[in-house]
């Protein structure tokens, strides 16, 4: 298997935005999906004038591991015969959880290549496949909120942000909650990834995996990490190497993390020492209200030192 360079210095391929009619597969690549929550958040697609169609085992079980949607080959099909589909132009992932990691192997990434992008929208567990997207594919794809989620499902602004990306993202170019704060001030360009920050140094050391970030703003997120898994896990990320040259971090939400002055000083800490831009509660992940963030695309990170409006502002809509 041919593997990109590991890097995000470049622009990856983008998507087609969609349009009304547009066909999208709903799949499942990690935990059991609540088929209440699913109905719910198909019926959505279709009120955007969606044409939804849901993989054959996107309500199955595992039958031993209750916390996987169906058995590892089977989760892997679903999303390689969605992508492989000439006539799906995008890819929604019902939830995430966990499981991500024991499929991105069994997919025929080659065939995945020929195909050519499509808009693929997850976050959180799906971390690990947007990292594998962009680094065996070369594609562009979507940090963004899951159609079978109580986010996505009840909170309209959250909904409103990705209905604007997939079909007007010109629209939607300037990123951040008023909640946006400097961390550590500065200004910094670069090429967007990252997603939830368990993942990715989950995934750091792996095949293919990431080996630096020369080029690359970081977009971070995470939730149920105490502080002092938080720290171990930024630390792994240090220690691997897989942040050198990072040219800024922007800091989603931190759900369930505890106290978020708790939480602060250990960004901080281990942030602040690589001497760049970071902005915090930007405003993406598991939050209450959760931004969809473009990956594989060019963007620019304000960090104002005087109290001013923080930004994360993407230089080439997320999708063509």
């Amino acid at each position: 298997m041919t593997l990109q360079d590991p890097a995000p210095a470049t622009a990856l391929a983008r998507p087609a935005r969609l349009r009304p009619g547009s066909r999208v597969a709903v799949v499942a690549p990690s935990g059991p999906v609540p088929a209440g929550r699913l109905e719910e958040g198909v019926a959505i697609l279709r009120d955007w004038g969606l044409d939804p169609v849901v993989a054959p085992h996107v309500l199955s079980a595992h039958p031993e591991l209750d916390h996987l949607a169906g058995a590892d080959e089977d989760r892997a099909a679903d999303l390689r015969a969605a992508w492989c589909d000439p006539s799906v132009e995008a890819v929604f992932c019902a939830r995430g959880g966990y499981g991500a990691h024991r499929m991105v192997d069994l997919l025929d990434w080659a065939a995945i290549r020929a195909a050519g992008p499509k808009v693929f929208v997850g976050y959180s567990d799906i971390t690990v496949l947007h990292e594998a997207f962009a680094l065996r594919a070369g594609f562009a794809t979507l940090h963004g909120p899951m159609v079978a989620t109580e986010t996505f499902l009840k909170d309209e602004p959250t909904r409103e942000h990705l209905r604007a990306t997939l079909f007007e993202p010109e629209t939607v170019l300037t990123l951040g909650l008023d909640t946006a704060r400097t961390l550590v001030p500065g200004r910094a360009e670069g090429v967007l990834y990252g997603g939830c920050v368990s993942l990715l140094a989950a995934d750091a050391g792996t095949p293919g995996g990431r080996i630096h970030a020369r080029g690359g703003l970081l977009a971070i997120e995470d939730t149920g990490e105490e502080p002092y898994r938080l720290d171990g896990i930024l630390t792994r990320l240090l220690r691997s190497g897989s942040l050198t040259g990072v040219a800024g971090v922007a800091c989603g939400s931190w759900q369930l993390c505890g106290p978020y002055e708790k939480i602060r000083p250990v960004l901080a800490d281990r942030l602040g020492a690589l001497g760049i831009p970071v902005v915090e509660e930007l405003g993406f992940g598991h939050g209450p209200t959760s931004l969809t963030i473009p990956l594989g695309v060019p963007a620019v990170l304000d960090a104002p030192a005087d109290g001013g409006r923080c930004t994360l502002t993407v230089r080439t809509p997320a999708l063509r």
